[in-house]
């Protein structure tokens, strides 16, 4: 059976030899993932033959101790070498503008660090944890989050950190959910991947492992049936992939990507809102059909961090709520992502809507829909409030559940929330 991806793939060019400077390379060798890790480019003098270089990239190139630079000869080889804001190329090429702070900014914005019981792992969600497996990626996004580690070989993860990782997890039965991350775990080498799929599978309360990569876009051959077919084995297994704009699926993306549908993993993709790059509704329209064409779910649209070196990326919060706005109602509801603010300071993701809401009675509800049209929804006469007293469910979670936040105060668990040192500030000495 051919289908349209199949249809596309066979329309599509495919190259005979590998592209300008790279054509007296074998195929053999381009297609070899490993040729690939070992001459990714980080120079003025590696980029200046494909590049176009502006005085801006220079100065990036340049500045000395500034974020690292690779990038694999495959993604640098979909580069505009004409247009400095070629949205493949604004993800990977430093610019000076790194070096300008700005208000707010801050090196672990996330406040990850403050979230770490153990080397590498991030618990600040009740039921799941984040678990960095290395600082390195294929390639280094200008924006990255984790950039005050990442690309660092002395603040690399191992063994040791593994072992305290995985002894943490076994310890919290609360634990239901692991996402793999870094830097990039299918850089890792497979036998070690495969042994840490392994040991969190043997876990009995974890009921699903996560990977977050953005190699099948910077490195799409290293997505081989034997690295699949290893995946497999691990299942349930997801698979969050790295996607800010529609050009990032070139064929060989297309082709591995493909690859991980037909094995069975369900997959999502991850993007961040950035000037320059995806700041459209229309682009950001045509990224999630194209994902969805491809079976990867649009699964976040991150408002970009407040990460040191990435203020030239970040756009006003209104521009999100745009997006959206234009999102809702013009396509396919499993076409939309969740636009969140991953709240500086640990507060974790916060999702953030249009207005849909326009007011409430006792029996009323007021909505209205993307086009403006303003509905009334009559709200139940007569209900038998669900009693989380009695409710075996409610009663097993609140003995597993300690951080119920807001739902805790819904449940009647609770009566405030109150801020750090909220009761040493409000006291009043009577002297």
């Amino acid at each position: 059976m051919t289908t349209k991806i199949d249809t596309a793939l066979n329309e599509e060019h495919r190259l005979v030899t590998p592209p300008t400077p790279w054509e007296d390379v074998p195929m053999e060798k381009w297609n070899d993932w490993r040729w690939q890790l070992s001459h990714r480019l980080n120079t003025v003098e590696d980029f200046s033959p494909i590049l176009n270089l502006t005085e801006d990239e220079i100065a990036g190139l340049s500045a000395p101790g500034a974020f690292r630079v690779d990038v694999t000869p495959y993604y640098a080889s979909l580069m505009d070498p004409d247009d400095p804001q070629c949205p493949i190329r604004r993800q990977v090429m430093p610019l000076g503008q790194e070096l300008v702070s700005f208000d707010a900014q801050m090196v672990d914005s996330l406040a990850e660090d403050q979230h770490s019981p153990v080397p590498g792992l991030v618990h600040r969600y009740p039921d799941r944890v984040l678990m960095m497996t290395t600082t390195q990626c294929a390639s280094y996004c200008r924006f990255c989050t984790r950039s005050r580690i990442v690309g660092d070989p002395a603040e690399n993860f191992g063994s040791h950190d593994y072992e305290r990782q995985i002894a943490y997890i076994e310890a919290n039965p609360q634990i239901r959910d692991v996402l793999l991350s870094g830097g990039d775990p299918l850089i890792l080498p497979a036998k070690i991947l495969d042994n840490l799929l392994t040991r969190l599978n043997d876990i009995s309360h974890v009921e699903i492992v996560r990977l977050n990569t953005k190699v099948p876009m910077f490195l799409p051959q290293r997505i081989t049936d034997e690295l699949v077919d290893m995946l497999r084995r691990h299942q349930p297994l997801w698979i969050h992939l790295n996607i800010n704009h529609a050009k990032e699926m070139a064929p060989d993306v297309v082709q591995a990507v493909a690859k991980l549908a037909d094995a069975g993993f369900p997959l999502g993709s991850q993007s961040v809102l950035m000037a320059g790059i995806n700041d459209c509704p229309n682009i950001i329209l045509d990224m999630v059909h194209t994902l969805v064409r491809n079976r990867v779910r649009p699964y976040y649209l991150y408002q970009c961090d407040l990460v040191q070196g990435a203020g030239h990326f970040r756009t006003p919060v209104a521009k999100g709520i745009e997006i959206m706005e234009a999102l809702r109602g013009h396509t396919s509801g499993y076409a939309i992502p969740t636009y969140v603010i991953d709240a500086p300071g640990g507060g974790g993701k916060v999702p953030i809507l249009p207005n849909y809401l326009m007011s409430m009675s006792e029996d009323k509800v007021v909505v209205r829909n993307y086009e403006g049209f303003i509905s009334t929804y009559t709200q139940a006469d007569e209900y038998e409030s669900h009693d989380p007293e009695t409710c075996e469910a409610c009663q097993a979670r609140q003995r597993e559940n300690k951080q119920q936040g807001v739902a805790g105060l819904l449940a009647g668990k609770k009566r405030t929330i109150e801020p750090r040192s909220w009761q040493q500030t409000h006291e009043r000495s009577q002297d």
